[in-house]
């Protein structure tokens, strides 16, 4: 279907609420308009970006009657990168917005709300960004290479100097890293850069198109040793990245200090991303899984182990459940490198449960679920039948989170307790949370 082209100039409006992606929300001539960059109860003008059937798309220009929450954007780069989405917004009205629009999901798709409403979890809102992807782009007009992230709305990358969010191990050499690879005889070809950061040891993954010459290698190197950066290349799949020099490269450890445990991984595991809220969060839900020294706990998307060890300290008995093998090796791994003996880890896939493995044949007394953005659906009718005590939900999407709590609650007999939100992501639309359940 053809629509019409988009309207030239600017035009006035009035913002009416926020997105969930932190867009504002308005209705012109009957039909709902999102405008990016516009904050609700603010009079702005605004240029059409896009239009569709059920409704159009703008970006604010002028803003002519501000919101009192509204903040100069720290970032210089804020109005043409897309990383970010809420730098204008500030952060105390963010986490704000965040929790409404939990506690709004779980009451419109999940019908219910929670008997007690949890504060907000916060942490560091700037630099703390530990996990990232960057694009790299050699752009031969310029003869000179960009590495960041997308601008908005387009997949050009911006022309980025730093960015505040990342760990400023590598957030304040983006330029330096853009230099180096300009040195490569095959700086046309590196298409992005993992970046996996633990305390003491920051890992870049270079990804590159073509086989890199001894002498580029040796760039690379000699850059990485000048800025105490550990380099791994990636000339294929995943499966294909290795130490550019395993002799300057060093292990990586996500330290959990309150229970003295330090879990191993590589530069492309998954990891969260804001090491100081993963770490309270974590002990958030500890606390309110209230794991007596004679439980049983299931922990399911358990991963390297983030929860599964720290409910190891305190449980009889702990079974993981993961779906990457590599991510269930490398957790029996750091469960032995701790002293950890009452663990089981195990490879299952929890999209599709299959009831006739012996794990899911058992009872457990606690439960924790931190599944990925589709959330858990198809184990819940199992997790019900197991009748834990205690479910505590980490959730990286609301919208699933609330449906499958309309599951737990209307149709397996069990009450949401408890619910609030952790400020993982800080300036974008991402929006972590916490739930926990009792049987009825």
């Amino acid at each position: 279907m053809r629509f019409p082209k988009l309207p030239k100039g600017e035009f006035p409006a009035t913002i009416e609420s926020l997105t969930q992606e932190g867009r504002g929300v308005t209705h012109l001539n009957g039909k709902t308009t999102f405008i990016s960059r516009a904050l609700p109860g603010e009079a702005i003008q605004f240029v059409y970006t896009n239009r569709k059937k059920h409704f159009d798309e703008g970006d604010a220009i002028h803003i002519e009657q501000p919101s009192p929450d509204r903040v100069s954007p720290p970032c210089p780069h804020f109005e043409q990168c897309g990383a970010c989405a809420l730098q204008h917004l500030s952060a105390e009205k963010q986490i704000e917005v965040k929790q409404q629009a939990l506690f709004d999901q779980l009451q419109r798709i999940g019908k219910t709300q929670a008997q007690q409403p949890l504060p907000p979890l916060t942490g560091p809102i700037w630099g703390y960004r530990r996990r990232a992807r960057l694009g790299v782009k050699y752009v031969i007009k310029k003869d000179r290479v960009l590495v960041g992230f997308r601008e908005r709305r387009s997949h050009f990358l911006a022309d980025i100097s730093h960015c505040p969010v990342l760990d400023p191990r590598v957030g304040e050499h983006l330029t330096d890293i853009a230099n180096a690879i300009s040195t490569l005889d095959a700086r046309a070809t590196v298409a992005q850069i993992e970046v996996s950061c633990s305390d003491d040891r920051t890992a870049l993954v270079f990804r590159h198109l073509e086989p890199l010459s001894a002498q580029d290698k040796t760039r690379l190197s000699d850059f990485g040793q000048a800025h105490q950066f550990d380099i791994y290349l990636q000339p294929g799949g995943t499966d294909t990245v290795y130490p550019l020099d395993p002799t300057r490269v060093g292990d990586l450890h996500d330290q959990q200090p309150a229970y003295q445990i330090a879990i191993g991984f590589k530069p492309l595991d998954f990891t969260q991303v804001n090491a100081a809220i993963n770490r309270d969060m974590v002990q958030l839900a500890l606390k309110w899984l209230d794991i007596k020294p004679g439980d049983h706990a299931l922990d399911l998307f358990a991963g390297l182990g983030n929860f599964t060890l720290p409910m190891a300290r305190f449980a009889k008995h702990v079974t993981a459940i993961e779906l990457e093998p590599a991510m269930v090796q490398r957790a029996e791994a750091s469960a032995h490198a701790n002293g950890i003996t009452n663990t089981h880890h195990q490879v299952g896939n929890l999209f599709e449960p299959d009831p006739t493995q012996a794990w899911m044949q058992q009872n457990y007394d606690r439960i924790l679920l931190d599944p990925p953005r589709a959330g858990a659906e198809a184990l819940l009718p199992h997790i019900a039948r197991m009748r834990p005590k205690r479910i505590v939900y980490i959730s990286c999407h609301p919208g699933t989170l609330a449906r499958d709590t309309h599951s737990l609650v209307h149709e397996h007999g069990y009450t949401l307790i408890a619910a609030g939100v952790m400020d993982m992501f800080p300036h974008t639309a991402h929006i972590e949370s916490i739930a926990v359940f009792e049987p009825k």
